[in-house]
Parts: structure tokens; sequence; C-alpha cells
């Protein structure tokens, strides 16, 4: 019996794509699923820094705008602040929600 899926895919019964084979592998558990959470976890803590860098400068940028008396300067700051904290943001919900399973750990 051939899979549904890959045959509604394939466009034919009884064909099957190879290059699906790998995505599907890595839904199924084991150690592709741990390489997998390890590898988001390294790209969402690279996120992470640049935006808090990010962040930092558009505070920064914020002050230095409202210091010459622009009134857009205290939505720059605010932006700063939410760019900057988007870590510890998120993970407040995640706690406040009880969803703190579901959560990845940022690393470097």
């Amino acid at each position: 019996m051939t899979n549904s899926l890959i045959s509604l895919v394939a466009g034919s019964p009884g064909k099957s794509l190879v290059s699906l084979a790998p995505v599907f592998a890595q839904a199924t558990g084991g150690g592709t699923t741990a390489q997998l959470q390890q590898s988001f976890n390294l790209a969402l803590g690279i996120v992470f820094f640049f935006g808090f860098i990010w962040g930092v400068i558009k505070i920064w940028s914020g002050a230095n705008a409202l210091s010459k008396g622009d009134a857009d300067g205290k939505m720059g700051i605010v932006a700063g602040i939410i760019i900057a904290g988007a870590a510890a943001i998120m993970g407040a919900f995640y706690a406040i929600f009880n969803i703190s399973g579901a959560t990845l750990t940022p690393s470097f």
C-alpha cells in the first residue's frame, strides 16, 4: 500500500518523491529531532543577539532625537525597548499562559 499523501503530491499512484523523505523523517523523533531543535536554538540565539543590538541602537537614536526636540523620539525609545526585550516579553507570555514547554532556549 502506498502512502496516499505522497501519491497525491507525486500526481500518480505508486510514485514517491524521494526529496520529501528527509522532511518526513524529521518529524519522527529521535536524534534528528534533537539536532533540528538545537539548530533552531542556535538560530534563535543569533536573531535575539542582533535584535538586542538593534533595540539598543533604536533606544539611543530615539533618546538623541528626543533631546533635539523631536516628539517621535518617544516612539523610537518604546520601539527599541520592545525590540531589545522581545525574548523576555515572549517568555513572560508563555509563562503566563502556562505553555512554557513549547519554548526554545536560545543558545550561542
